[in-house]
């Protein structure tokens, strides 16, 4: 369990100092992904980078299983926690196999150990045995954010925090890294908090969404379902965009669909369909999976 109460985080010591996250509170279950959702400053990435001490709070407590992260050495932290980035931050002049291991190597496991693990950290990933031999430039971006993810699992960690990690490949790439980050919650069920800027990834992957606002303030938490189907302000609704939710019969989110218009489209040619059916100028919705 990760418990925030009441931090806050200021840079610079003086009355003018910026307050990125002022006084915010948020408790995250044991095999719970809680996605931090808001626009470019809202202070997400420096909440979740608060929890690993990567930045350190100027107010507040944050705890793990009970345990302040202050009364805590910061290497014997980090190597508790899993930590993606956005552009995956391998070491360029190691191989894939020798980055994979860097924390097992950091607590003392033995060579075959960690080589067995990263192997199967590697297969875990999606990734071919091959791979474990080359260099990072000599991969694509896709597999080059699968050994970042491989990396963070590698010491099984309880704790993941993923910032922004599949935001720097392209959007068919982004869909199956979100693919397999799915199936590998199914199996694993880490506590993960995700940092995001997209919707449909919070949406797609968040067990809880919280939305935030400049000055790190959580607007609202709640289930993708409930947070589509009853907004808590025009802020929200606004940020969130005209979708609509579809929930199965015990009430978990499935999909949803997304109001457009095609005002702005050409003419659909007379023998084509529209992704909808829809016609210029007419509403209509498209459905997300």
């Amino acid at each position: 369990m990760i418990e925030l109460d009441g931090v806050t985080k200021r840079f610079g010591r003086d009355e003018s100092a910026n307050v990125a996250v002022d006084n915010l509170s948020l408790t995250i279950q044991p095999g719970e992904v809680v996605v931090l959702l808001g626009s470019s400053g809202c202070g997400k990435t420096t909440t979740l980078r608060m929890i690993n001490r990567l930045v350190e709070p100027s107010a507040g407590s944050i705890r793990i299983d009970g345990e302040d992260v202050l009364s805590m050495p910061t290497h014997e932290l980090r190597r508790r926690i899993g930590y993606v980035i956005q552009q995956s931050g391998l070491f360029p002049h190691r191989t894939v196999l020798d980055n994979v291991t860097t924390v097992p190597r950091l607590l003392g496991w033995d060579r075959k150990r960690r080589n067995d693990r990263g192997r199967e950290m590697l297969d875990l990933v999606g990734l071919d045995p091959s791979s474990a031999s080359k260099y990072p430039a000599q991969l694509s971006g896709g597999q080059q954010q699968r050994v970042g993810v491989a990396r963070a699992l590698a010491a099984n960690p309880n704790i993941l925090l993923m910032d922004e990690p599949f935001g720097a490949v392209d959007p068919i790439v982004r869909a199956q890294l979100q693919r397999e980050f799915m199936k590998l919650q199914r199996e694993m069920h880490k506590t993960v908090v995700f940092v995001t800027h997209d919707v449909d990834e919070a949406i797609l992957l968040g067990t809880r969404i919280a939305v935030m606002r400049t000055g790190g303030h959580i607007v609202q938490i709640d289930r993708p379902a409930e947070l589509l189907a009853a907004p808590a302000s025009e802020f929200v609704s606004d940020f969130l965009g005209r979708r609509e939710v579809v929930v199965d019969d015990h009430g978990n989110a499935t999909g949803y669909r997304v109001e457009t218009r095609f005002d702005r489209l050409p003419p659909v040619p007379p023998d084509g369909a529209g992704a909808a059916g829809g016609q210029p100028g007419d509403g209509a919705t498209e459905a997300a999976p």
